[in-house]
């Protein structure tokens, strides 16, 4: 099993409580209107990369407590997001997932991959983006409308560090630029959409 993934930054603040390992992965049939990634709504972007090689990697980052994942949509590819949320969460760290499908459709769902997905997650983050209710309240959200779930006890510990302003974090290496954080600010500080790594 194989994950389609557009982007990853090894350390960031700005996608979850503490210090994350961020995913992004590639394709999302739902395709909101405004969102901030638009160039990861297409299954053919990005490349394929193995979960286990991937949790090798939050395994080698000192600091992180855990890993985020964000899209693209997380769960059109569930069996691999599982995979890869089982063995960080195996190695001591939380799991935190975006999802533009909320709680109750991903349940109705009744798939076994969706739900071992579910039973991975500390915190999820659910439903669609919503381009004219930015989220200005709780941090690590895009819209007003998005809830955030806390499915373990772990993630029920995090819940008031999600009480204040989002952010935006800028990297600048040899690929070029890269923006991860609040979307609305991230789109007004750049001309144009970043680029997957």
């Amino acid at each position: 099993m194989r994950l389609r993934v557009a982007q990853v930054v090894e350390q960031t603040e700005a996608e979850g409580p503490g210090r994350r390992f961020a995913v992004w992965v590639q394709g999302c049939s739902l395709r909101c209107p405004g969102c901030c990634n638009p160039e990861m709504f297409g299954t053919s972007g990005g490349r394929d990369v193995e979960p286990s090689a991937l949790a090798a990697r939050v395994e080698l980052q000192g600091g992180v407590e855990g890993l985020s994942v964000l899209g693209g949509e997380p769960f059109e590819q569930s069996e691999a997001v599982a995979e890869l949320g089982e063995a960080v969460r195996a190695a001591g760290r939380s799991v935190m997932v975006y999802s533009g499908y909320t709680l109750d459709e991903l349940r109705a769902k009744a798939d076994p991959q969706v739900d071992r997905l579910l039973a991975t997650i500390d915190v999820l983050v659910d439903g669609r983006f919503v381009e004219g209710l930015p989220e200005t309240r709780r941090r690590w959200l895009g819209s007003s409308n998005q809830q955030l779930h806390f499915l373990s006890e772990r993630g029920r510990r995090d819940a008031a560090r999600f009480e204040a302003a989002n952010t935006v974090e800028l990297r600048l290496d040899r690929d070029g630029l890269t923006i991860n954080g609040w979307p609305a600010l991230a789109d007004a500080l750049r001309p144009g959409r970043t680029s997957p790594k």
